[in-house]
């Protein structure tokens, strides 16, 4: 007599590959960008959110606490609220996310360390913004949910989940493009000011910022069509769908090579690698099945049909804002929103059209100034852009949003000035060097500067950025009784 199947691993359809393999490619792929993603975290986690950091999470808690009473561990879903957001703490997240991640990486109790890397990734995002709320942050929590089913005995949900994600990121990623109205989108003219504009350029982004016009309108009509375009391919019959990948992964590794975005890249590459199948992973190895418990069955699909629901309905909210969706659905989305793992999408709807960039420098006497060089966005005008591969330096990219708009309304902002002039060792290595190593400085100042590729002599010169200043940023600072307070003691 023959064997029936386990529940949640019936066989394909004859002719169908299988997805067993591609669902353990995803889940130690993974394990790869939470490692890449919790080690970049922790060398700065202490000038981030530490205890002499920007925005200590311990001082978040207890605002949450006293605001927001019992509720507030719904509005911050963290570890933190159960050890405490000491140094300690903050760094013990971070190894066991890397050890999670790692566990995960080598294929064993995939499950266990897929749930134990999100709750670890989850409890940080919680309690670091606005340094994580980067839109690949929010993309590896909802993949990271994802890969709960990937690991489960029914991996195929996994895998079809995952394919939905990389639909809903680039179509939305395109969408909002021309949504946005943005002029620069929609005359094709938004390639040209990308590449010195985005926030940390890479040294490919000269050599693509010099293309010739017709080129880099040709690119933008070429971006917008796939991400438009492609998504729908994820829909389509098996050779449709592996070269809608195809043409995916093609873009990302573009993008890889002429812009700095952390392991944003390898994760949506990863998500292309789930439009595969076991047929062509013929010879990856058959992954240790997790065992099948027939009662889960049913609330397991629940579960991933309300993922799904979520996730189209957040869609839909992006491209029609003014859609009432039902109390059900308005619900789920609220309780979901906790968790920061079911997102919207859509990265630079409006092109940026200048590079401000805000230069900081420190005196002791009010007289003399250094400068603080940072250790990755632009500042000295020789020298040249750097790769960071899949590290993100968070306080560089704040950076980058900051000097988009006021002084006042950038409150992380003047926290960072308060911590260089109390001489926070955490806060003082996010540069690249110290121009006080003794003593912090007496004052700083923060001035604005538009910044451009170099041309013509100043780039034969050996100058890879020209610059102008603007003007200042936040007033000239120092302290006073402890607290940050606009100079007026300079001398004359």
């Amino acid at each position: 007599m023959q064997e029936e199947p386990e529940p949640g691993h019936e066989p394909a359809a004859p002719g169908a590959p299988g997805v067993e393999r591609v669902a353990d490619l995803f889940l130690r792929g993974l394990g790869l960008v939470y490692a890449c993603a919790f080690l970049s975290l922790w060398v700065q986690i202490g000038a981030l959110i530490g205890s002499h950091g920007i925005a200590p999470a311990a001082e978040l808690l207890d605002y949450a606490r006293g605001e927001l009473g019992t509720g507030a561990a719904l509005e911050l879903p963290t570890l933190l609220w159960l050890t405490g957001a000491s140094d300690w703490a903050l760094g013990g997240l971070c190894l066991v996310g890397t050890a999670a991640a790692g566990v995960l990486l080598w294929g064993r109790f995939p499950l266990a360390a897929a749930a134990v890397a999100w709750l670890a990734y989850l409890s940080l995002a919680s309690v670091a913004e606005p340094f994580l709320s980067f839109q690949w942050d929010a993309l590896l929590l909802e993949a990271g949910v994802v890969a709960l089913f990937a690991a489960s005995a029914e991996p195929r949900l996994g895998v079809w989940l995952a394919r939905a994600l990389l639909f809903k990121l680039m179509f939305l990623s395109g969408a909002v493009k021309l949504l946005s109205g943005d002029p620069t989108w929609r005359d094709l003219t938004a390639l040209t000011y990308h590449y010195w504009t985005q926030p940390l350029p890479t040294p490919a982004s000269a050599l693509a910022a010099a293309l010739p016009l017709g080129m880099q309108k040709a690119s933008t009509a070429l971006v917008l069509a796939i991400e438009l375009g492609a998504p729908w391919g994820l829909l389509g019959p098996r050779r449709v769908r592996l070269a809608a990948g195809a043409i995916l992964a093609a873009l990302q590794l573009a993008i890889a090579v002429t812009g700095n975005y952390g392991f944003f890249n390898l994760l949506t590459l990863l998500l292309c690698a789930c439009l595969l199948d076991d047929g062509f992973l013929g010879r990856w190895p058959a992954p240790r099945q997790a065992r099948a418990i027939p009662w889960l069955r049913i609330p397991r699909r629940a579960l991933a049909a309300a993922l799904a629901t979520a996730s189209l309905a957040i869609a839909i909210e992006r491209l029609t804002p003014r859609y009432e969706f039902p109390r059900p659905v308005r619900a789920l989305l609220g309780v979901l929103a906790q968790f920061r793992s079911v997102n919207s999408y859509g990265l630079f709807a409006v092109m940026t059209t200048e590079r401000p960039e805000i230069l900081l420098e420190g005196s002791a006497d009010g007289v003399e100034w250094r400068g603080y060089e940072f250790a990755w966005k632009p500042g000295d005008p020789a020298r040249a852009a750097r790769f960071t591969g899949p590290h993100m330096p968070r306080v560089d990219w704040q950076m980058w949003f900051a000097a988009l708009g006021r002084c006042q309304s950038e409150p992380w902002f003047q926290r960072f000035l308060l911590r260089i002039l109390e001489g926070s060792r955490p806060v003082g290595s996010v540069f690249d060097g110290n121009p006080f190593p003794d003593d912090p400085p007496r004052y700083l100042r923060s001035t604005v500067w538009q910044y451009r590729f170099a041309e013509g002599d100043e780039r034969a010169s050996g100058a890879w950025w020209s610059r102008v200043r603007t003007g200042p940023y936040c007033p000239v600072v120092t302290l006073r009784g402890g607290r940050l307070a606009v100079a007026d003691d300079l001398p004359e």
